[in-house]
């Protein structure tokens, strides 16, 4: 071989190596994360709540019923109380009924046990149970102009507690659930527990709560958390998991926009609770999430990073969320 087929081989050995390089990651533009539309962060929640409603149908004329759900809460009704603007109605009815136990629920289908204290702050509650409860005739909402019950068995969150009460829930402008305790409840405040049951006497339908408050007698703290760039208070949530509390879910649910901080605001969480902090949002139909596990600090601030987040799916979620300790 001569002179110029050696120094011909070698230049196009050295274009094929040069061409084969593979990309230094310096050289890659930096990653941008598409964040999910409030639009879609709603309904990945929605879908969730959706996937644990259960449906019923009986016929308002038989009078008294009772129906049995999934994890054997009964609930006891009476057809002849059920009303449509006012006038009693007659034939099928459709009830709708939900009920969540469980942190992993609360979370994914954004239903935190948060309730108003008398000072109007608000603190997390632990459950006995959260249901919704909606009964309609041919789509049109119905009203009850009497008492309805539910029997919860007290093993589906650890045992019978005898300072359970009766709550009420409403759904802000924010698709944000608060609860506030029922004031002029029956009995022992809308509850009483007796032979493994919580019987509780609802009077009227929508979201209900068998809860009290948690209680921990150490100083108290405001905390804060920012969540990834690009991701806000309409397509995202941040959630506190205590440790030691299987039944109760508290959230972040104040928000200053210029800062990307969220809160609770209301100086409650205890220093030197340990605590598992969990942002989440949609992604592609999927559950993008975070959690840190942290000890609480006076004025503590959180801060995510895209970098810090996973995809999964929604019963994969709801599976790492009830691990949590």
């Amino acid at each position: 071989m001569n002179t110029k087929q050696i120094l011909g081989s070698l230049l196009l050995t050295t274009l094929l190596f040069s061409s084969c390089k593979t990309t230094d990651d310096n050289d890659l533009p930096p990653f941008e994360p598409n964040p999910a539309t409030a639009q879609e962060f709603k309904n990945i929640k929605d879908e969730a709540l959706a996937d644990i409603t259960q449906n019923f149908s009986f016929n308002s004329d038989d009078g008294y019923i009772t129906l049995t759900s999934e994890n054997g809460v009964q609930l006891g009704i009476n057809g002849d109380c059920l009303t449509l603007n006012g006038n009693e109605i007659t034939g099928n009815v459709d009830i709708e009924y939900v009920e969540i136990f469980e942190k992993g629920n609360m979370l994914t289908t954004n239903k935190p046990t948060m309730g108003t204290m008398p000072n109007g702050d608000k603190a997390m509650l632990l459950t006995g149970g959260e249901f919704f409860i909606e009964a309609t005739q041919n789509g049109q909402i119905l009203d009850t102009n009497c008492a309805f019950n539910l029997s919860i068995p007290t093993s589906l969150t650890g045992g019978a507690d005898p300072e359970m009460v009766l709550w009420e829930g409403t759904i802000d402008e924010d698709d944000n659930l608060t609860w506030d305790e029922v004031e002029d409840a029956t009995g022992q405040g809308g509850v009483f527990v007796e032979g493994g049951q919580y019987y509780a006497f609802l009077n009227n339908f929508g979201w209900s709560n068998v809860d009290r408050f948690y209680s921990d007698p150490r100083p108290k703290t405001q905390i804060q958390a920012q969540a990834p760039v690009g991701y806000n208070f309409t397509n995202s949530a941040i959630y506190l998991s205590y440790d030691g509390e299987d039944t109760g879910l508290a959230a972040l649910d104040t928000y200053d926009g210029e800062l990307n901080l969220f809160s609770e605001h209301y100086g409650q969480i205890p220093i030197g609770l340990e605590c598992h902090v969990i942002f989440v949002t949609e992604d592609n139909g999927q559950w993008r999430y975070a959690i840190k596990a942290v000890t609480i600090a006076e004025n503590d601030i959180i801060t995510f990073t895209f970098e810090d987040t996973s995809v999964t799916s929604e019963a994969s979620l709801i599976s790492i969320i009830n691990a949590l300790p």
